[in-house]
């Protein structure tokens, strides 16, 4: 089976980036290169990824859909969010609930979204409610 190893993450100010997902995940993460910082997510890079910084001569545009990461602290990690400077989306989706807060989704997860400094999508799910498809045999 193959093994997601790294994910981009496109951010405007390595530096920034830096200070923000290193507050939101506890961990300093390490610089790969002038335009990439790299935090280890069990088994997966968190890679920022700073097109600029690293010369590549454009501009980063923010992932146009979420990224999920598990947590066994919720309610810890909204709070380091809110500290980071994390926004939280104000939406509330019919089928889903208030998206920028704490809620249990339709399918069973207990999640909030929110954006980094640059605009990338992030969800927060609490690990003993991750969802990983049809098989999972929860109701």
């Amino acid at each position: 089976m193959p093994h997601l190893f790294r994910v981009i993450v496109p951010v405007g100010d390595i530096e920034r980036a830096a200070l923000f997902y290193s507050a939101l995940l506890g961990a300093a993460g390490s610089r790969v290169s002038p335009g990439r910082h790299y935090f280890e997510c069990e088994g997966t890079i968190l890679a920022c990824y700073d097109p600029q910084a690293d010369g590549d001569g454009r501009d980063a545009k923010p992932l146009p859909e979420p990224i999920y990461i598990a947590v066994d602290d919720l309610e810890s990690m909204y709070t380091s969010a809110e500290t980071a400077g994390a926004s939280f989306q104000v939406a509330v989706d019919p089928g889903a609930g208030p998206l920028g807060r704490i809620a249990r989704r339709p399918w069973g997860e207990r999640s909030f979204y929110a954006a980094d400094p640059f605009g990338n999508p992030l969800c927060f799910v609490s690990r003993d409610s991750v969802f990983t498809g049809p098989t999972d045999d929860r109701p």
